[in-house]
């Protein structure tokens, strides 16, 4: 895989798949097993140390220490990469600043939101100015509201050329990204912008509307040549293993869903999403066509 500098690089996969292990390979708290790697400039078996201070981390669940306060624990990791005086001063003022935390520096961190522990998380990851800013899951467990200036945030560090790579279950979030990867069983299956891997699934994805969507969905399912069927309210969204002609599928899928006494009341073309082509790789391990 590649990350482009000043870009958002989207890493997806289910859990297990190994998103997390890459993650820490690449920052250096991994030895790798196999392969090779250049992060940041750095060989990744030979420099491992240097990738750690050339690049930031911000780890899935909060890492923190509870009991110093906001400030305390930013000056901490500071110090860590030998940031103090006037300059760890100033780095606190820009990025609290920035993460809308100058207000809550003597609160203790135990103590904080769910969204403020993730912005002083991500203040901490970025303490020594890294270049490049491995970000495991940064906005889970955070209210729609706060992802969304969080995300606005991100995009500001990528204009002033920070380089992210950063983990989500969210797809509306994959969406973001300027480029994004699916990892499955530890492999990288797919790789691309998010226009272009959903232009990919286009004409072999349909969708059903329906009353009965539970027994519809399963009589479908049963299809040759269909590769899953997810329920979205009255809507089935059907994704074949090949790109069809809806006219051509149309009677096939009428009759079947018919026999299981849940007719389908109408049929048409659907815009792929990431969610489209998430669930047919975790669940088929289907590769674009």
């Amino acid at each position: 895989m590649r990350v482009t500098r000043g870009e958002i690089f989207g890493f997806l996969g289910p859990n297990g798949a190994g998103k997390t292990t890459t993650i820490k390979m690449l920052c250096g708290l991994l030895k790798p097993s196999g392969g090779s790697a250049i992060v940041a400039g750095c060989d990744l078996r030979r420099e491992r140390e240097r990738i750690k201070r050339a690049t930031g981390y911000m780890a899935q669940t909060f890492s923190l220490y509870p009991d110093l306060t906001v400030e305390e624990n930013f000056r901490f990791f500071a110090g860590v990469y030998g940031i103090t005086g006037a300059r760890a001063d100033a780095r606190l003022q820009e990025l609290f600043g920035d993460v809308e935390l100058l207000d809550l520096k003597d609160v203790h961190a135990g103590a904080l939101s769910g969204g403020m522990k993730q912005r002083l998380a991500l203040a901490c990851a970025l303490v020594h100015d890294p270049k490049l800013v491995f970000l495991d899951e940064p906005t889970a467990g955070v209210d729609p509201s706060q992802r969304q200036r969080l995300w606005d945030f991100l995009y500001d560090l990528c204009e002033r050329g920070t380089s992210l790579f950063v983990t989500t279950h969210y797809l509306d979030e994959a969406e973001r990204c300027h480029e994004v990867g699916f990892m499955l069983d530890g492999a990288l299956i797919a790789q691309g912008s998010p226009r272009v891997l959903r232009e990919q699934l286009r004409a072999r994805l349909v969708g059903v509307e329906v009353r009965r969507p539970v027994e519809a969905m399963r009589a479908l399912r049963a299809l040759p040549g269909i590769a899953d069927v997810t329920i979205h309210g009255y809507e089935l969204r059907i994704l074949f293993d090949a790109c069809v002609d809806l006219d051509v599928c149309g009677a096939r899928l009428t009759e079947a869903a018919a026999a299981a006494g849940a007719p389908i009341e109408r049929l048409y073309d659907l815009d792929p999403t990431l969610e489209d082509l998430f669930i047919g790789f975790a669940r088929e391990n289907v590769t674009p066509k």
